[in-house]
């Protein structure tokens, strides 16, 4: 039998419900990959009729003329509630009734609550959905989004008053990157091809550059973003589970708690980042003036020290990595928006080959997601001599018309399946902290630590190169590059 399953979107009227759970939940439904009794409420403050609901969903998902009818269809499951701030619980059980009434007899439902709201109100919100809107008969899941708290006093803190309303297995928590098509790809990369697997340890792999860089600003956000600066919005989170899902062991199997163990476990071998290892920038305005600078915004203060840029060295201490810089990279406002993990061997024996280059894999999160080898081959001739040759697994070369599905529909489909595997555990989110809360604290506490300006559309800081390669074994040649 099919349960009745609902999810109620809170902040639906919001950016994040606009922008990626309207059109994937959409995408999913003309996937035909939703339940046929899933029906989807919004709720939040904003007062909507029924139809002003329905133009807001479609100037979100924007369908085509040849989607008319599955977007008519669509609609049919949803539904809205204006909330009440000032009635107490009154909307929270008008939320229950509106559910119930979806219940055919005595059949159980599965009740998923979306969390697109201010982190501030998670405590709030989930107790009044846990005492007015708990499902009795089937499963309930509260869904949030990062930041999981500050630093780590925070996140426990969070993670202890959800903790008496909503057990571990009832909290998925997004980290949307874990959705990504490339994301995904790693497990099946490292553990599916043994040729890696026989590499993928400090004997054979230099270093390992992580990375995440976008090519725009703040873009209004600045007063936002000042309070979570580029460590909290992107490397204590995205950059971690990327250095995870790379250096793991592997896991008995690939049921969620085997791989969150496993994530988790690695991740508390890497000791806290250290300021010394570390370099800090803030984007000033383009060498053209075209672009402002962060502390040109009005929301942003003259007097601000919030890194838009950091590039910071982790090590993880045990046998297989002993000793290999991973370098984590990101920032805002930089030549290129480009995600990407690139892993280097070591060099050949010296004097078996001249002029050859290291290798490298490759893996290009986005835009453009790809595996890339780099790899040396003799260059046609009489003469031995070496050339850098690649080989390239690019989805739009490799696979024809490739349906690559966004994060969010990965992530909400997991989340409804009551699959785990990309939710974020608490092990992991408290691992993760202890790494980045130390070299926070320093920042934020000793005003002498100031970030490096470097002007909007370029490369990064001064000193970013000299600082990347001294932990590399030879520099990178622009021979070595991948576009």
């Amino acid at each position: 039998m099919v349960r009745s399953s609902v999810l109620v979107i809170l902040g639906a009227s919001g950016n994040l419900a606009a922008k990626k759970l309207f059109p994937g939940l959409f995408s999913l439904h003309c996937r035909r990959s939703l339940d046929e009794k899933l029906k989807i409420i919004g709720f939040d403050p904003t007062h909507m009729s029924p139809d002003e609901f329905t133009k807001h969903m479609e100037s979100s998902i924007n369908p085509s003329a040849e989607q008319k009818d599955q977007f008519t269809a669509f609609c049919e499951r949803c539904s809205y509630i204006a909330i009440n701030q000032d009635a107490g619980d009154d909307s929270f059980v008008e939320l229950r009734e509106r559910m119930e009434s979806f219940i055919e007899g005595n059949e159980p439902q599965n009740r998923h609550f979306y969390m697109a709201v201010p982190p501030n109100i998670y405590v709030a919100v989930s107790e009044q959905l846990r005492r007015n809107c708990y499902s009795e008969k089937g499963n309930s899941q509260i869904i949030i989004e990062k930041p999981f708290g500050h630093d780590l006093g925070s996140s426990l803190d969070l993670h202890k008053k959800l903790e008496p309303n909503w057990k571990e297995d009832e909290i998925f928590r997004i980290d949307h990157y874990l959705g990504k098509e490339m994301v995904k790809n790693i497990l099946t990369l490292r553990f599916g091809n043994p040729m890696f697997g026989a590499v993928w340890d400090c004997s054979h792999i230099d270093n390992v550059q992580i990375s995440m860089t976008e090519a725009f600003g703040t873009e209004g956000r600045g007063g936002y973003f000042d309070d979570v600066g580029i460590i909290r919005d992107v490397m204590q989170n995205h950059l971690m589970q990327l250095l995870a899902l790379t250096t793991m062991e592997r896991p008995g199997s690939f049921a969620a708690e085997d791989l969150r163990q496993e994530k988790a476990r690695v991740l508390r071998l890497v000791p806290p980042l250290d300021i010394k290892h570390t370099i800090i920038g803030q984007f000033i305005k383009s060498a053209d003036g075209e672009h402002p600078g962060y502390k040109d915004e009005d929301s942003v203060p003259e007097d601000s020290r919030c890194p838009t840029f950091c590039a910071s060295v982790a090590y993880v201490k045990n046998a297989r990595w002993e000793g290999v810089p991973f370098i984590l990279k990101s920032g805002k406002a930089l030549d290129e928006s480009k995600t990407e993990i690139r892993i280097q061997l070591k060099d050949t024996t010296d004097g078996m080959l001249r002029d050859s280059v290291h290798n490298q894999l490759i893996i290009r999160v986005q835009p453009d997601e790809a595996v890339r080898l780099k790899m040396n081959a003799k260059l046609p001739g009489l003469e031995l001599h070496t050339v850098a040759t690649e080989l390239d697994l690019s989805y739009q070369r490799t696979v024809s018309n490739p349906d690559i599905p966004e994060a969010y529909e990965s992530l909400l489909l997991d989340a409804f399946k009551g699959d785990y595997s990309d939710s974020v555990s608490e092990q992991e989110l408290e691992a993760s902290w202890k790494i980045f809360t130390p070299l926070l604290h320093r920042i934020e506490r000793n005003k002498d630590i100031k970030p490096r300006d470097y002007a909007y559309g370029s490369a990064g800081p001064e000193g970013l190169e000299d600082f990347v390669s001294s932990y590399q074994f030879r520099t990178l040649g622009s021979e070595e590059k991948v576009a």
